[in-house]
Protein backbone atom coordinates (compact mmCIF):
# COMPACT_ATOMS: atom_id res chain seq x y z
CA UNK A 1 0.00 0.00 0.00
CA UNK A 2 1.24 3.31 -1.12
CA UNK A 3 2.09 5.98 1.95
CA UNK A 4 -0.85 8.08 3.02
CA UNK A 5 0.30 10.67 5.25
CA UNK A 6 -1.73 11.98 8.04
CA UNK A 7 -1.30 15.26 9.45
CA UNK A 8 -2.30 16.43 13.03
CA UNK A 9 -2.68 19.91 13.44
CA UNK A 10 -2.07 20.29 17.42
CA UNK A 11 -2.43 24.52 18.13
CA UNK A 12 -2.05 26.24 21.09
CA UNK A 13 -3.75 24.93 24.24
CA UNK A 14 -5.34 21.76 22.25
CA UNK A 15 -7.10 19.32 23.96
CA UNK A 16 -5.47 16.30 24.89
CA UNK A 17 -8.33 13.90 24.22
CA UNK A 18 -8.62 14.92 20.55
CA UNK A 19 -5.33 15.17 19.92
CA UNK A 20 -4.72 11.49 21.01
CA UNK A 21 -7.59 9.94 18.84
CA UNK A 22 -6.39 11.10 15.89
CA UNK A 23 -2.86 10.21 16.76
CA UNK A 24 -4.08 6.65 18.36
CA UNK A 25 -6.05 5.98 15.14
CA UNK A 26 -3.77 6.61 12.38
CA UNK A 27 -1.11 5.60 14.17
CA UNK A 28 1.19 3.64 11.70
CA UNK A 29 0.14 0.02 11.64
CA UNK A 30 1.86 -3.54 9.79
CA UNK A 31 -1.80 -3.69 7.82
CA UNK A 32 -2.58 0.38 6.85
CA UNK A 33 -0.99 2.74 5.03
CA UNK A 34 -0.79 5.72 7.28
CA UNK A 35 2.04 7.53 8.46
CA UNK A 36 1.54 10.09 11.40
CA UNK A 37 2.92 13.39 11.84
CA UNK A 38 1.86 16.12 15.10
CA UNK A 39 2.87 18.87 13.72
CA UNK A 40 2.10 22.79 15.04
CA UNK A 41 2.77 26.28 13.95
CA UNK A 42 6.42 25.86 14.99
CA UNK A 43 8.66 23.42 15.46
CA UNK A 44 8.69 22.94 19.30
CA UNK A 45 6.17 22.27 21.92
CA UNK A 46 2.65 22.86 22.23
CA UNK A 47 0.62 23.86 25.17
CA UNK A 48 -2.24 21.71 25.81
CA UNK A 49 -5.37 23.09 27.57
CA UNK A 50 -4.67 21.02 30.83
CA UNK A 51 -1.11 22.58 31.27
CA UNK A 52 1.21 19.99 30.42
CA UNK A 53 3.42 20.45 26.68
CA UNK A 54 3.95 18.07 24.14
CA UNK A 55 7.31 18.32 22.53
CA UNK A 56 8.70 17.68 19.56
CA UNK A 57 6.27 18.25 16.80
CA UNK A 58 6.86 19.51 13.12
CA UNK A 59 6.70 22.79 12.06
CA UNK A 60 3.89 23.47 9.33
CA UNK A 61 5.75 22.25 6.05
CA UNK A 62 4.25 18.71 7.53
CA UNK A 63 1.08 20.29 5.51
CA UNK A 64 2.83 20.72 2.76
CA UNK A 65 2.79 16.59 1.78
CA UNK A 66 -0.08 15.66 4.17
CA UNK A 67 -2.85 13.50 2.34
CA UNK A 68 -5.25 14.09 5.25
CA UNK A 69 -5.16 17.05 7.48
CA UNK A 70 -7.15 16.91 11.15
CA UNK A 71 -7.49 19.72 13.43
CA UNK A 72 -8.14 18.70 17.15
CA UNK A 73 -10.22 20.86 19.22
CA UNK A 74 -8.21 23.13 21.42
CA UNK A 75 -9.56 25.62 24.02
CA UNK A 76 -8.72 29.30 22.89
CA UNK A 77 -11.00 28.81 19.83
CA UNK A 78 -12.71 32.20 19.67
CA UNK A 79 -9.53 33.61 18.67
CA UNK A 80 -8.66 32.87 14.70
CA UNK A 81 -5.06 31.23 14.49
CA UNK A 82 -1.88 32.65 13.40
CA UNK A 83 -2.14 33.67 9.77
CA UNK A 84 0.89 31.35 9.04
CA UNK A 85 -1.68 28.72 10.00
CA UNK A 86 -4.86 29.55 8.28
CA UNK A 87 -2.66 30.25 4.88
CA UNK A 88 -0.84 26.60 5.18
CA UNK A 89 -4.55 25.30 5.70
CA UNK A 90 -5.77 27.14 2.74
CA UNK A 91 -2.80 26.10 0.59
CA UNK A 92 -2.93 22.44 1.53
CA UNK A 93 -6.90 22.70 0.55
CA UNK A 94 -6.12 23.73 -2.59
CA UNK A 95 -3.77 21.36 -3.61
CA UNK A 96 -6.51 18.51 -2.74
CA UNK A 97 -6.00 17.69 0.77
CA UNK A 98 -8.83 16.34 3.09
CA UNK A 99 -9.33 18.35 5.84
CA UNK A 100 -10.82 17.16 9.22
CA UNK A 101 -12.05 18.96 12.36
CA UNK A 102 -12.66 17.08 16.19
CA UNK A 103 -14.67 19.67 18.05
CA UNK A 104 -13.97 22.95 18.47
CA UNK A 105 -11.13 22.26 15.47
CA UNK A 106 -14.03 23.82 13.29
CA UNK A 107 -13.35 27.32 14.37
CA UNK A 108 -9.91 27.18 12.67
CA UNK A 109 -10.93 25.75 9.84
CA UNK A 110 -14.02 28.31 9.43
CA UNK A 111 -11.26 31.20 10.15
CA UNK A 112 -9.61 30.05 7.04
CA UNK A 113 -12.24 30.49 5.15
CA UNK A 114 -12.89 26.78 4.62
CA UNK A 115 -16.09 26.20 5.87
CA UNK A 116 -18.16 29.47 4.14
CA UNK A 117 -21.51 28.18 2.20
CA UNK A 118 -21.44 24.70 4.15
CA UNK A 119 -23.11 22.69 6.62
CA UNK A 120 -20.86 21.93 9.76
CA UNK A 121 -20.91 20.63 13.08
CA UNK A 122 -18.82 21.03 15.97
CA UNK A 123 -18.98 20.35 20.04
CA UNK A 124 -23.05 21.28 21.06
CA UNK A 125 -21.95 23.94 23.32
CA UNK A 126 -19.89 25.99 20.99
CA UNK A 127 -22.51 25.71 18.25
CA UNK A 128 -24.13 28.91 18.67
CA UNK A 129 -20.82 30.80 18.97
CA UNK A 130 -19.36 29.17 15.81
CA UNK A 131 -22.67 30.84 13.85
CA UNK A 132 -21.88 33.86 15.81
CA UNK A 133 -18.87 34.32 14.86
CA UNK A 134 -18.59 33.08 11.75
CA UNK A 135 -22.08 33.56 10.27
CA UNK A 136 -21.49 32.17 6.83
CA UNK A 137 -21.08 29.01 8.58
CA UNK A 138 -24.17 26.79 8.97
CA UNK A 139 -24.01 24.24 11.88
CA UNK A 140 -26.18 21.28 12.63
CA UNK A 141 -26.23 20.69 16.24
CA UNK A 142 -27.65 17.29 16.07
CA UNK A 143 -25.46 14.69 14.04
CA UNK A 144 -21.91 13.27 15.25
CA UNK A 145 -19.90 14.21 12.28
CA UNK A 146 -20.43 15.55 8.75
CA UNK A 147 -18.64 14.44 5.55
CA UNK A 148 -19.01 17.05 3.26
CA UNK A 149 -15.70 15.81 1.16
CA UNK A 150 -13.25 16.98 1.40
CA UNK A 151 -13.97 18.91 4.37
CA UNK A 152 -15.21 17.08 7.55
CA UNK A 153 -16.11 17.94 10.86
CA UNK A 154 -17.44 16.25 14.01
CA UNK A 155 -18.58 16.85 17.50
CA UNK A 156 -17.03 17.19 20.58
CA UNK A 157 -14.89 14.78 22.21
CA UNK A 158 -15.37 11.02 21.75
CA UNK A 159 -17.33 11.36 18.29
CA UNK A 160 -14.03 12.17 17.16
CA UNK A 161 -13.49 8.74 17.53
CA UNK A 162 -16.59 7.98 15.41
CA UNK A 163 -15.00 10.72 12.46
CA UNK A 164 -11.21 8.72 12.25
CA UNK A 165 -13.01 5.23 12.02
CA UNK A 166 -15.53 6.55 9.41
CA UNK A 167 -12.67 7.95 7.35
CA UNK A 168 -10.83 4.55 7.99
CA UNK A 169 -13.69 3.13 6.95
CA UNK A 170 -13.49 4.93 3.86
CA UNK A 171 -10.36 4.60 3.03
CA UNK A 172 -9.64 0.63 3.63
CA UNK A 173 -13.12 -0.73 4.06
CA UNK A 174 -15.23 -1.74 7.48
CA UNK A 175 -12.99 -4.91 8.29
CA UNK A 176 -9.76 -2.69 8.87
CA UNK A 177 -12.13 0.27 10.53
CA UNK A 178 -13.39 -2.66 12.78
CA UNK A 179 -9.98 -4.01 13.78
CA UNK A 180 -9.16 -0.72 14.79
CA UNK A 181 -11.77 -0.31 16.91
CA UNK A 182 -11.54 -3.58 18.27
CA UNK A 183 -8.34 -2.63 19.77
CA UNK A 184 -9.65 0.79 21.30
CA UNK A 185 -12.26 -1.34 22.92
CA UNK A 186 -14.34 1.35 21.05
CA UNK A 187 -18.14 0.99 19.05
CA UNK A 188 -16.84 -0.44 15.33
CA UNK A 189 -19.37 2.38 13.99
CA UNK A 190 -22.18 5.02 14.84
CA UNK A 191 -23.40 6.84 11.99
CA UNK A 192 -22.80 10.36 11.55
CA UNK A 193 -27.07 11.04 11.68
CA UNK A 194 -26.79 10.26 16.05
CA UNK A 195 -27.72 12.45 17.72
CA UNK A 196 -24.24 14.11 19.65
CA UNK A 197 -26.14 15.33 22.98
CA UNK A 198 -28.72 13.04 24.82
CA UNK A 199 -30.38 15.49 27.89
CA UNK A 200 -30.37 12.28 30.20
CA UNK A 201 -28.67 11.28 33.41
CA UNK A 202 -26.03 7.77 32.73
CA UNK A 203 -27.59 4.94 33.75
CA UNK A 204 -26.98 3.38 37.03
CA UNK A 205 -25.85 0.24 37.50
CA UNK A 206 -29.27 -1.35 38.48
CA UNK A 207 -31.18 0.86 35.87
CA UNK A 208 -32.66 -1.53 32.66
CA UNK A 209 -30.72 -0.58 29.64
CA UNK A 210 -30.47 -2.14 26.27
CA UNK A 211 -27.58 -3.31 25.60
CA UNK A 212 -27.45 -6.53 25.98
CA UNK A 213 -30.41 -6.86 23.42
CA UNK A 214 -28.61 -5.05 20.56
CA UNK A 215 -25.69 -6.99 21.27
CA UNK A 216 -28.13 -10.01 21.19
CA UNK A 217 -29.36 -8.52 17.73
CA UNK A 218 -25.78 -8.26 16.54
CA UNK A 219 -25.20 -11.85 16.20
CA UNK A 220 -28.48 -12.76 14.50
CA UNK A 221 -28.69 -9.74 12.04
CA UNK A 222 -29.60 -12.77 9.34
CA UNK A 223 -33.02 -12.78 11.16
CA UNK A 224 -36.33 -11.24 11.64
CA UNK A 225 -35.63 -8.84 13.75
CA UNK A 226 -39.05 -7.08 14.13
CA UNK A 227 -40.13 -4.43 16.86
CA UNK A 228 -42.19 -7.17 18.93
CA UNK A 229 -39.17 -9.62 18.66
CA UNK A 230 -36.45 -6.86 20.22
CA UNK A 231 -38.94 -6.19 22.86
CA UNK A 232 -39.55 -9.37 23.83
CA UNK A 233 -35.78 -10.09 24.04
CA UNK A 234 -35.65 -6.67 26.12
CA UNK A 235 -38.74 -7.45 28.27
CA UNK A 236 -40.43 -4.39 27.60
CA UNK A 237 -43.51 -3.24 25.46
CA UNK A 238 -42.40 -2.17 21.96
CA UNK A 239 -43.45 1.67 22.76
CA UNK A 240 -41.05 1.51 25.62
CA UNK A 241 -38.39 -0.51 23.13
CA UNK A 242 -38.79 2.81 21.02
CA UNK A 243 -38.16 5.38 23.29
CA UNK A 244 -35.33 3.72 25.52
CA UNK A 245 -33.10 2.91 21.93
CA UNK A 246 -33.78 6.96 20.96
CA UNK A 247 -33.08 7.74 24.76
CA UNK A 248 -29.95 5.00 24.40
CA UNK A 249 -28.45 5.74 20.84
CA UNK A 250 -30.09 8.83 20.01
CA UNK A 251 -31.79 7.04 16.43
CA UNK A 252 -34.68 4.46 15.67
CA UNK A 253 -34.46 0.75 16.29
CA UNK A 254 -34.80 0.33 12.24
CA UNK A 255 -32.53 3.07 11.63
CA UNK A 256 -29.88 0.84 13.92
CA UNK A 257 -30.79 -2.04 12.38
CA UNK A 258 -30.17 -0.99 8.93
CA UNK A 259 -26.78 0.65 9.87
CA UNK A 260 -25.79 -2.58 11.36
CA UNK A 261 -26.84 -4.73 8.34
CA UNK A 262 -25.10 -2.64 5.54
CA UNK A 263 -21.94 -2.38 7.87
CA UNK A 264 -21.73 -6.64 8.36
CA UNK A 265 -22.54 -6.84 4.63
CA UNK A 266 -19.42 -4.40 3.76
CA UNK A 267 -17.11 -6.52 6.32
CA UNK A 268 -18.89 -9.89 4.06
CA UNK A 269 -17.97 -8.38 0.57
CA UNK A 270 -14.15 -7.23 2.07
CA UNK A 271 -13.15 -10.44 3.98
CA UNK A 272 -15.20 -13.47 2.36
CA UNK A 273 -15.61 -14.66 -1.34
CA UNK A 274 -19.44 -15.50 -0.21
CA UNK A 275 -22.24 -14.18 -3.06
CA UNK A 276 -24.12 -11.43 -3.02
CA UNK A 277 -27.16 -13.15 -2.15
CA UNK A 278 -25.67 -15.21 0.36
CA UNK A 279 -24.60 -11.81 1.54
CA UNK A 280 -28.10 -10.19 1.31
CA UNK A 281 -29.15 -13.23 3.22
CA UNK A 282 -26.41 -13.29 6.65
CA UNK A 283 -27.55 -9.82 6.27
CA UNK A 284 -30.84 -9.75 6.94
CA UNK A 285 -31.96 -8.20 3.77
CA UNK A 286 -33.49 -11.11 2.12
CA UNK A 287 -32.33 -10.50 -1.40
CA UNK A 288 -29.83 -9.53 -3.71
CA UNK A 289 -31.93 -6.69 -4.93
CA UNK A 290 -33.03 -5.56 -1.28
CA UNK A 291 -29.07 -5.62 -0.67
CA UNK A 292 -28.54 -3.44 -4.03
CA UNK A 293 -30.77 -0.80 -3.29
CA UNK A 294 -30.14 -0.26 0.40
CA UNK A 295 -26.34 -0.39 -0.71
CA UNK A 296 -26.82 2.62 -3.13
CA UNK A 297 -29.17 4.44 -0.57
CA UNK A 298 -26.43 4.31 2.06
CA UNK A 299 -23.23 4.18 -0.11
CA UNK A 300 -23.91 5.43 -3.70
CA UNK A 301 -22.25 2.52 -4.92
CA UNK A 302 -23.09 -1.10 -5.46
CA UNK A 303 -22.21 -4.40 -3.52
CA UNK A 304 -20.01 -5.47 -6.25
CA UNK A 305 -17.92 -2.40 -7.15
CA UNK A 306 -17.65 -2.20 -3.44
CA UNK A 307 -16.01 -5.46 -3.25
CA UNK A 308 -13.79 -4.85 -5.79
CA UNK A 309 -12.31 -1.61 -4.22
CA UNK A 310 -11.64 -3.11 -1.15
CA UNK A 311 -10.96 -6.65 -1.85
CA UNK A 312 -6.68 -6.71 -1.82
CA UNK A 313 -5.73 -6.86 -5.54
CA UNK A 314 -2.60 -8.38 -5.10
CA UNK A 315 -3.67 -11.55 -3.66
CA UNK A 316 -1.85 -10.61 0.03
CA UNK A 317 -4.47 -10.04 2.86
CA UNK A 318 -3.96 -7.01 5.12
CA UNK A 319 -3.22 -8.76 8.93
CA UNK A 320 -4.69 -7.59 11.84
CA UNK A 321 -3.33 -7.07 15.08
CA UNK A 322 -4.52 -10.73 16.25
CA UNK A 323 -2.57 -12.43 13.28
CA UNK A 324 -5.52 -13.28 11.58
CA UNK A 325 -6.28 -11.51 8.02
CA UNK A 326 -8.39 -8.56 7.75
CA UNK A 327 -9.19 -8.57 3.90
CA UNK A 328 -8.51 -12.20 3.09
CA UNK A 329 -8.25 -12.32 -1.17
CA UNK A 330 -11.64 -14.60 -1.90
Amino acid sequence: MAPHCVAVLALPFVIPIDLAIPTQIFNERSYTPYELLVCSGHRGSVTTSTGFTIGSTAGLSALGRADTIIVPGYWEYQRPPAPEVTAALNVAFNRGARIASICTGAFALAAAGLLSGRTVTTHWSSADELERLYPEVRVDRSVLYIDDDPLLTSAGMTAGIDLCLYIVRKDLGTAVANSIARELVAAPHRDGAQAQYIDRTLPSPTDHTLADTRDWALGRLNETLTLDVLAQHARVSARTLIRMWRQETGITPHQWLLTARINHARELLEATDLGIEQIAAQSGFGTSTNLRARFRDALGTTPSAYRRAFQPSDGAALVRPDGKPANPAP
